[in-house]
């Protein structure tokens, strides 16, 4: 998984893998950049352009390089990673501009539609998990420091609403935070023990599976938060913007990354005592 740590440097790797991947199949396929241009009806130029990233295919574009190099099923997964690069960066700002509250509503379509969240935090408490002062100081800390407007009043109430969804039947939230989250304070004393209190009880819900991965505990790295909707969609959070990724290859490294964090947490009672102890830290 890229390390790069700005949204800006992750596009451009984006880009890149699109572009280094249509090289691969060339070579693979022992083909020079004439001889896909000829099978494509391209000019050679475009082929140069779209191998060396300058400029981002299209859909057909990949369809035909892909059916000239011989291998037509590697096409999807390329477009996918294609569209992931053109759309996936979101600033916040913009979505900021007109508040908090927007951003909180806007993440509501995917959380109704998803039957399997997988979640991992490095950071704060998962907002699926927040209590509404917890909710509203951190995103009034988000927006102090965007300098965009502060609704974050408004905004905990939609992203506490949009929570409830852990009480319906028929899902399942898998969530795993680093101990580090659980003693980072957010907002009060009071705040930050009320809102330990609630995870204690959340996690007690048939449909939620919490583990903390203890800070004692060799592990992978800790990685930006992500959230892997139904095995088809990664929603990664940085500081700057949202990345949404679609590509297979990149989820199956998402759901490796997590699969290697559960094995590092600890569950059900031992992740109660963890919580516990930041509680009881509190006083």
């Amino acid at each position: 998984m890229s390390e790069a740590p700005y949204p800006s440097a992750r596009i451009h790797e984006a880009h890149e893998r699109v572009a280094a991947r249509l090289r691969e199949l060339r070579l693979d396929a022992g083909l020079t950049g004439r001889e896909v241009a000829a099978r494509t009806g391209w000019q050679t130029s475009k082929v140069s352009r779209l191998q060396t990233g300058a400029t981002l295919p299209a859909d057909d574009d990949i369809r035909a390089w892909c059916q000239a190099c011989g291998v037509p099923d590697e096409a999807p997964d390329i477009i996918a990673a294609a569209r992931d690069a053109g759309l996936m960066y979101m600033e916040w700002r913009r979505l900021q501009r007109t508040g908090m509250r927007r951003v909180q509503e806007s993440r509501t379509p995917i959380h109704e539609r998803t039957k399997a969240q997988r979640i991992y935090s490095s950071s704060v408490i998962p907002g699926m998990l927040q209590t509404h002062a917890y909710a509203a100081a951190l995103l009034s800390n988000i927006a102090h420091f965007h300098g965009t407007p502060d609704d974050s009043a408004e905004a905990a109430d939609a992203r506490v609403a949009r929570s409830q969804i852990i009480r319906r039947p028929g899902r399942t939230f898998s969530i795993l935070v680093e101990e580090s989250v659980l003693r980072r304070r957010v907002g009060s004393a009071e705040t930050m023990a009320a809102q330990l209190g609630h995870l204690l009880t959340t996690a007690a819900l048939p449909a939620v599976s919490l583990g903390v991965i203890p800070a004692s505990t060799p592990a992978i790295w800790p990685l930006e938060t992500f959230t892997v909707y139904d095995d088809t969609t990664v929603y990664v959070e940085l500081l700057t913007a949202a990345l949404t990724i679609t590509a297979p290859s990149e989820i199956a490294q998402y759901l490796a990354a997590y699969g290697e964090m559960a094995d590092a947490a600890v569950f059900g009672q031992d992740a109660y005592r963890i919580i516990a102890g930041a509680l009881s830290a509190l006083s």
